[in-house]
């Protein structure tokens, strides 16, 4: 299911464009990027198993949640505490690819190599691309969470623990709908984890964010939770099925994959964006949808999506004085609230149902809905296949179409 800012009827939504009121500012999605020869390591902006993504009971070297009484009014040094034990957790995750290009590339030129040394590029037209970001582990056999952005694409992926040691690391699944990903390292005993719960937040709430932003390994920052439930749409970044956790904790590039951690040392986000030149604009994902995301990728090495693929519009007066505005228009808008159709992708589950452009949404199984956010979140709660009851308006009569949720198209989701 496509969101509100989808241009047309047929258009992935990967190519949105971003809202009005975001126009002017550029999202940088947290992964530290270099490069070997030419441009920087370009970032996608990134059930049930044994295997499944949880809070792993204490055995070898087990980092619990810290004691539900240690709050910073009780002890000034609380955030230590969650630094100290769940900083082994954390890890640096380096990644690599080589990228072929057309032409050949300008440093193979005999004067110019010389300036560049060793890392110009062996072969004309070929160029290394590095990216490092953050993650922290799942689970004490080598399992890690990160963002797709960091190693989506990537040749080589490198683990550093916080003691020195590095890995090879394999990724086991990648999601660029919500940018998660999970990546396996071969060692036993790891430190790990404890989730919290993402849907409990309230802003005010403490937040402290453990990362490797700009290279600088084991950074710790803290602020409070500014606000939970923050649209794709809202945060600029419209082809992402998420829900947003925003935070004034200072984050970075680098900072991409690291947690978000409540003042008990629970990981309750995880650290993806921010907003160039704004201060204390920090995003991460909630641990909830993370976590629901990586047992799917674990167990499978893929997340499906529901959609119905619509392009929407919340209504308002403004949006229905416009819409009304032209007198020789032929569809007359009359309803006062609800979710406009605005366009309708190609052969589509809403296409194959017979949704139709102008058809205003009231109800999905019974639900009200008022925004094109509450019909994404009803969408993605439900299942590939699943029958959606649809109650709609249109030309001011009721009518009720059953939609079956299909499965995001794979091509939407690499880009």
């Amino acid at each position: 299911m496509s969101t509100k800012n989808m241009p047309d009827q047929t258009q992935r939504s990967s190519s949105f464009s971003l809202p009005k009121k975001l126009a002017f500012l550029s999202l940088v999605l947290l992964s530290s990027t270099a490069t070997v020869g030419c441009n920087a390591l370009t970032s996608a902006r990134v059930p049930g198993s044994s295997n499944a993504l949880q809070s792993e009971p204490a055995t070898a070297a087990p980092i619990s949640a810290l004691p539900a009484n240690i709050l910073p009014n009780q002890d000034a040094n609380f955030v230590t505490k969650v630094v100290q034990q769940v900083g082994p957790a954390v890890v640096r995750i380096n990644s690599s690819r080589t990228v072929k290009t057309q032409q050949p590339d300008v440093l193979d030129e005999p004067f110019l190599r010389r300036f560049f040394g060793s890392e110009a590029p062996t072969q004309p037209g070929n160029r290394v691309e590095r990216g490092s970001g953050s993650g922290f582990v799942f689970g004490s056999d080598g399992r890690i969470l990160t963002n797709a952005h960091v190693v989506d694409g990537a040749d080589t992926v490198t683990v550093k623990l916080k003691d020195g040691r590095e890995f090879v690391g394999k990724v086991l699944g990648v999601d660029t709908v919500t940018d998660v990903a999970v990546v396996k390292i071969e060692a036993n005993n790891l430190p790990v984890v404890s989730l919290g719960k993402s849907e409990e937040l309230q802003p005010g709430e403490w937040a402290i964010a453990i990362g490797n932003p700009l290279g600088l390994d084991n950074t710790v920052t803290v602020g409070i939770i500014s606000a939970t439930g923050r649209s794709s749409a809202d945060v600029g970044v419209p082809d992402k099925r998420v829900s947003f956790i925003q935070t004034d904790a200072a984050i970075n590039p680098g900072n991409s994959g690291g947690p978000l951690l409540n003042q008990r040392g629970q990981v309750i986000g995880m650290n993806t964006a921010i907003i160039q030149g704004a201060q204390g604009l920090g995003f991460a994902i909630p641990i909830d949808r993370a976590q629901q995301i990586a047992n799917q990728l674990v167990s499978s090495g893929k997340a499906e999506h529901p959609y119905l693929g619509v392009r929407m519009l919340a209504i308002t007066p403004e949006v229905k004085t416009e819409f009304n505005k032209n007198p020789n228009a032929k569809l007359r808008l009359t309803e006062d609230k609800g979710v406009l159709i605005l366009g309708i992708a190609k052969d589509s589950p809403a296409a194959q149902a017979g949704v139709r452009l102008a058809d205003v949404i009231k109800k999905i199984n019974g639900t009200e809905v008022s925004d094109a956010g509450s019909v994404q979140q009803i969408v993605e709660n439900s299942k590939v296949g699943n029958d959606l009851q649809l109650e709609l308006s249109r030309e001011g009569k009721p009518v009720t179409v059953a939609v079956k949720a299909g499965a995001f198209p794979a091509a939407d989701k690499q880009q």
